[in-house]
């Protein structure tokens, strides 16, 4: 796993990460992570605050473990995601019933097609689909490049989870509003 995905979760839960590196030793990571005081409770105020949903969301990240990561906290969010490691298998499963899907989630940088190209394919099939690229830094990929392909979020790594929920509830909000538009 990469580290700014490693810093991004850290962070959101409030704890920092060292490094001690030494020449021939060596180096070594140390993660500091808040202590909870009584019984732990998803109800805390902050996962109160998260914007919630019912929508079926498509996660793409060729890291198993923010795929597990965030597939449970959308969950526990009430979103339904269907998440795929592979960008190949994702855009078959999207291919099969596009219109099953609310939003896409895709990261950048993944073996087989970069989450640029699988959003410009997911946009082929189905136009009006919102779809948000998260990436770390890159000189490939900005905001403006995103969103003239037809990305409507973009998020730097590494991801809080209030970003994301956030922006996703934005898009999904967003795409809604429009779609309401156009039918009238």
């Amino acid at each position: 796993m990469g580290l700014s995905i490693v810093h991004g979760i850290v962070r959101s839960y409030g704890g920092a990460i060292t490094v001690d590196s030494q020449v021939g030793a060596g180096t070594t990571f140390t993660i500091f992570l808040p202590v909870a005081k009584g019984e732990l409770k998803e109800t805390d105020k902050e996962s109160a605050s998260l914007p919630r949903g019912t929508e079926r969301l498509l996660l793409v990240d060729d890291e198993p473990v923010i795929v597990d990561i965030y597939t449970q906290m959308l969950g526990r969010l009430g979103y339904r995601v269907v998440a795929r490691t592979d960008p190949l298998e994702a855009l078959d499963v999207f291919r099969i019933d596009p219109e099953s899907y609310d939003l896409v989630v895709t990261d950048m940088t993944m073996p087989k097609m970069t989450g640029d190209k699988l959003a410009v394919e997911v946009l082929r099939i189905r136009p009006d689909i919102p779809v948000i690229l998260c990436t770390g830094f890159s000189e490939q990929m900005t905001e403006a490049k995103a969103l003239e392909i037809g990305i409507k979020g973009f998020i730097m790594k590494p991801i809080a989870r209030t970003e994301i929920t956030h922006k996703i509830r934005n898009a999904l909000d967003d795409h809604k509003a429009h779609g309401e538009k156009a039918e009238a």
